[in-house]
């Protein structure tokens, strides 16, 4: 909950509820991403990443558009498919196993190397 800084500043109280994000998630880096983007944000009761269908789905008492702007300032594309009231919890069956690849294109660290030659023979400059 928002509490007002200012007289005029309305205070919005958001029950528990239910929110389904699709998010482009392409690695494990993009997932971690993605759960560092969301947990910072005060409300939020639980967080899961569906890797295999590039869901994100956060149940707490959180704004569904301020979810979608954290995701956005960390670069990812975020669209809400579903906001309602939380699910009851299923019995947990064994999940599946799907890995994500470690790195993925968007996230690759590109090194960067260049020779320069100089006067006295030549220096190598690795960032």
């Amino acid at each position: 909950m928002h509490w007002p800084k200012r007289k005029n500043d309305m205070v919005f109280a958001y029950a528990s509820q239910e929110i389904v994000i699709k998010v482009n998630i392409n690695c494990q880096i993009c997932k971690t991403d993605v759960l560092k983007a969301v947990a910072k944000l005060t409300g939020i009761t639980m967080v899961v990443v569906d890797g295999e269908k590039g869901l994100l789905r956060v149940v707490g008492d959180v704004d569904p558009v301020l979810v979608v702007k954290r995701l956005r300032k960390a670069r990812k594309v975020a669209e809400i498919v579903s906001v309602g009231p939380p699910k009851p919890s299923e019995p947990k069956q064994i999940p599946s196993v799907f890995l994500l690849p470690p790195c993925c294109n968007q996230c690759e660290l590109v090194g960067v190397i260049s020779y320069a030659p100089h006067f006295d023979g030549g220096v190598c400059n690795i960032l």
